[in-house]
């Protein structure tokens, strides 16, 4: 999941270029036979003579985003380690992804990571990948959908477990009446999480939906229902920006509420190290572009599946909370946490 857009999102790409001698180390510590690109036999042989495998990282994240900016700062490293020659872009527009999806293809990339905010959207540009021969792994959103869509392997977080995370530690803080803020409708991950607070949370959920693109509309929809409930003693959101608004919000209402949120960053950190915010639900978006641009290599180059192609590899949920923010806060201030 994954952290809506902020306004005005729109594509873009960006090239990276690893170094061939950290390429030549790793090719070379490999042993084993698997579906490559490369010929396993004579890899490391090649060194840089061999063709860069070139990978299309396409996501529903919105320009600037901080969220999106760990999960791509996670894809570069991966690729610079492995010598990929990777190309980021993004859409938050559904269709605009497919089409990114369609472009790849055109492109004759030899892998595809992609995130399924709106599965069905995606559904089509995923199956022309496999049929022109193309491996496609997902990330962040889609746990419920990579599978049936016959992608490779999926790193992210189990939303529904997330969620539950997330209940039983509001009945642990005593809450009585949640308010879970949904930024984006249709989006399947968020969805998922507020139906796993309910899930397992003991007093009243209530959902939310506000347009995550228009921060002043968030604030003034927030403020609002809080005003209008003074009952309503928890709000939790499903973004790291998104709860640094809600802290306005909760005093600008005068109400009594605490914050929650899903997903974290530096400035989140510091938020629940001064006690305004209660905790995080962190779900590693640095480690799910790592491990995605990561699979890709491994497959290509020594035949490895993740998971065994049968089951998600879980990123998160971390909980993040006064207690161990301090081992946190270095990894947040350099931007992969």
């Amino acid at each position: 999941m994954n952290t809506p857009p902020p306004p005005q999102a729109s594509s873009r790409s960006v090239r990276v270029t690893a170094l061939a001698s950290v390429a030549l180390l790793l090719l070379a510590g490999c042993s084993g036979a698997g579906v490559s690109r490369l010929d396993s036999g004579t890899g490391a042989a090649q060194g840089a003579g061999a063709a860069r495998l070139k990978v299309a990282f396409i996501t529903h994240g919105g320009e600037g985003d901080a969220f999106w900016e760990r999960v791509q700062k996670g894809a570069e490293a991966a690729a610079a380690k492995d010598g990929v020659d990777l190309t980021y872009a993004n859409d938050n527009d559904p269709t605009g992804q497919a089409r990114l999806v369609r472009e790849a293809i055109g492109d004759r990339v030899d892998g595809i990571a992609v995130t399924l905010a709106k599965p069905a959207a995606m559904k089509a540009p995923i199956a022309a990948a496999r049929a022109a021969g193309i491996p496609v792994v997902g990330l962040n959103s889609g746990i419920d959908a990579w599978k049936s869509q016959g992608l490779l392997e999926y790193f992210g977080q189990d939303e529904s477990v997330a969620g539950a995370a997330v209940g039983n530690k509001l009945n642990e803080l005593k809450a009585k009446h949640t308010l879970c803020v949904i930024h984006e409708r249709g989006n399947v991950a968020l969805e998922a999480r507020c139906a796993g607070v309910k899930k397992t949370f003991g007093g009243e959920t209530e959902n939310l939906y506000v347009e995550g693109t228009d921060p002043d509309a968030v604030d003034a929809a927030l403020t609002a229902r809080l005003r209008q409930d003074p009952g309503i003693d928890e709000v939790v959101t499903l973004g790291a920006q998104f709860a640094l608004d809600a802290v306005k919000s909760v005093k600008a209402a005068g109400s009594k509420a605490h914050v929650a949120t899903f997903d974290l960053n530096n400035d989140l950190v510091k938020a629940i190290r001064a006690a305004t915010v209660q905790f995080a639900v962190d779900q590693q978006p640095y480690l799910q572009g790592y491990l995605a641009v990561d699979s890709l290599w491994l497959y290509e180059t020594n035949g490895n599946i993740s998971g065994g192609g049968v089951a998600p590899v879980l990123t998160g949920p971390a909980l993040v909370t006064r207690s161990n923010v301090a081992a946190v806060s270095r990894f947040a201030a350099a931007g992969t946490r």
